[in-house]
């Protein structure tokens, strides 16, 4: 099926499993708005993917400003018209004891990692319901599948986000607008890599690794692979969908 140019917006684009998603639908030939809360980092990927030819645009905004989202992708919008792709990546984690963790900090994982998939949508749906078409992906996560010790706020979130994406794929699938989710495993991202760093996972990281049927560590690109997917034409019958990108590691 030939692919239909449209205006994508993917949030933490400036690093990881975003910014690999944002050259990916570039390469497709999509328009896409590469948002970070870092515009440095933001605007990076989009000038590799200007130099490579194709058209893209660096935003700021935290997710959780509902105020700033709505700034950056009105500029978006009136770069390259109406989104019509919206890929939730942006997140944030942090290793700790549950009977450590913070009021403020439970609130800003929540805050960042679920409601800033709620203010996206919300402020991109009247585009993708006049269009009669979207696709929307949420990021969710292997470990809110599997559980993970010392981030119970983190996969509490990321748990959450499975069930958002199953009820707006029930109440907008008759608008033309698909939902889905992708759930990486250990994927070489900065993140990750600040968590081999920092010693933080409970045992070491290359015994985790080494109980998976593909006994290794992700690229961010084998997981834009698949957000690519569910963000294409051909994807148009499958929504509601939870895809795992974790070697096999089974939920």
């Amino acid at each position: 099926m030939t692919e239909t140019k449209r205006v994508a917006l993917v949030t933490g684009g400036g690093a990881g499993i975003g910014a690999a998603t944002c050259e990916r639908l570039a390469h497709t030939g999509h328009a896409v708005g590469v948002l970070g809360q870092r515009l440095a980092n933001a605007e990076d990927v989009a000038g590799r993917i200007r130099a490579a030819g194709g058209r893209a645009l660096a935003v700021q905004a935290d997710v959780s400003d509902r105020a700033a989202l709505a700034r950056a992708i009105d500029t978006l919008r009136e770069a390259f018209g109406p989104v019509t792709i919206l890929v939730n990546n942006a997140g944030v984690e942090e290793f700790t004891p549950f009977a450590e963790i913070t009021e403020a900090a439970w609130d800003r994982v929540m805050e960042v990692n679920l409601k800033g998939i709620y203010h996206a949508v919300q402020l991109v749906l009247p585009d993708m319901i006049a269009a009669g078409w979207g696709r929307i992906v949420n990021l969710t996560a292997l470990g809110a599948q599997i559980g993970a010790a010392n981030m119970v706020h983190y996969t509490a979130s990321k748990g959450a986000v499975t069930a958002m994406t199953r009820s707006l794929a029930v109440e907008l699938g008759s608008k033309g607008i698909t939902v889905n989710a992708v759930a990486p495993g250990f994927i070489l991202t900065p993140m990750a890599q600040r968590a081999i760093d920092g010693n933080l996972f409970p045992v070491p990281w290359q015994d985790i690794v080494a109980t998976y049927p593909v006994p290794r560590v992700g690229e961010p690109d084998e997981a834009a692979a698949a957000i690519a997917f569910f963000a294409s034409e051909d994807a148009g019958y499958i929504t509601a969908q939870v895809l795992g990108v974790n070697g096999g590691c089974a939920p």
